[in-house]
């Protein structure tokens, strides 16, 4: 839906006003504000594209001899193309955003509770960073190994997320969503495991 411009109350169907040429206020939707389909598997190339030509014509010194009100819109475009740019061109940060704008709680659901299938893995980790804390350097090599395992893990779920990305992309189904929201709980949960290898290695 066009709103009226601020400045002339002409059509502002875009991001400048048709008539004055007055900057608009910006879309806060990144896909919006970015002209690109909400899409999960990105053209990279394409938004990097986007974001640098949005830039050369959005950057606040352009406006510096406009009025206040438009000075203030282009500090307010520049700060939501770096943060549309900084979270659609991470796969990870770009489907929590989506799931949020679909409507999904994206807070850290299960990541505190161990998944099933990782009960042995785990309780094998802080027995190995309990023993490394008691002096035992043979332990070491347990979280060297357990490190890689957590790897491997993480980048299968990479793997797995790109196809499902696909999946959504055709026809926007909420139930691939959820499967999504699963996978990125799984997958927050390893890299937690993952740090923990680290910070033993750093406290020891």
């Amino acid at each position: 839906m066009s709103l009226p411009c601020w400045n002339c109350g002409g059509c502002a169907a875009s991001r400048f006003c048709d008539a004055c040429k007055a900057l608009q206020p910006p879309a806060h939707d990144f896909y919006e504000f970015l002209g690109m389909p909400r899409q999960l598997a990105l053209d990279a190339k394409e938004l990097e594209k986007r974001f640098y030509a949005l830039s050369r014509q959005l950057h606040p010194d352009l406006f510096s001899r406009k009025p206040v009100r438009e000075q203030e819109y282009a500090l307010e475009s520049s700060a939501v193309l770096n943060d549309a740019y900084r979270t659609l061109k991470d796969p990870i940060a770009r489907a929590l955003y989506v799931l949020k704008r679909e409507g999904f709680d994206i807070a850290e659901q299960g990541t505190k509770d161990v998944p099933p299938e990782l009960l042995e893995e785990v309780f094998d980790l802080n027995m190995a960073i309990e023993e490394l804390s008691e002096g035992d350097e043979s332990a070491r090599a347990q979280l060297e190994s357990a490190r890689h395992r957590f790897e491997v893990m993480r980048n299968e779920i990479d793997d797995a997320l790109q196809g499902k990305f696909a999946e959504w992309d055709v026809a926007h189904d909420r139930g691939k969503l959820d499967e999504i929201r699963g996978q990125l709980n799984r997958r927050k949960y390893i890299t937690n495991l993952i740090a923990r290898t680290d910070i033993a290695h750093v406290s020891d």
